[in-house]
């Protein structure tokens, strides 16, 4: 089985609901570990996350994504997220999920899921770096039809 990536399907209710300004707003990712089982239809909120891994070189809500941008394309129809690769230095833990979310509200139960990443396996790191390399299209889009 090869790494899914998903959006949470709530994303899109919190976009349309203003809760999320992938331009603007601070977003993160979080890594978990393999206990946590992305629930696609029923997650919204950073709240429902659990098992977020611990280590050294980690720090609990993960890290701030950069150069995140939200942009259409006329010509192909689609809307593109996109930011920096981003990266945890020094590392010791073990992963298996990745969570993208908006942490510029209050609290968890009000700071957005935007989608998540499962490995098809553990991924260990001891002592190094754990890097996330954001494909060249995109971290992720959508075609509208």
């Amino acid at each position: 089985m090869a790494d899914v990536a998903k959006f949470y399907g709530l994303f899109f209710s919190s976009l349309a609901n203003k809760e999320v300004d992938f331009n603007s707003d601070t977003i993160k990712a979080m890594l978990c570990t393999s206990s946590y089982t992305p629930d696609q239809d029923a997650h919204q909120y950073k709240s429902s996350v659990t098992n977020e891994v611990s280590g050294t070189g980690y720090t609990a809500g993960g890290v701030t994504l950069t150069t995140c941008t939200f942009s259409y394309d006329g010509a192909t129809n689609t809307f593109k997220l996109d930011c920096d690769d981003f990266s945890w230095t020094t590392a010791t833990f073990t992963a298996r999920n990745i969570v993208i979310y908006d942490s510029t509200p209050g609290s968890d139960a009000t700071r957005p899921l935007i989608m998540f990443v499962t490995f098809n396996a553990d991924i260990p790191v001891t002592a190094s770096t754990f890097s996330v390399t954001v494909n060249a299209a995109g971290l992720a889009t959508v075609t509208v039809s």
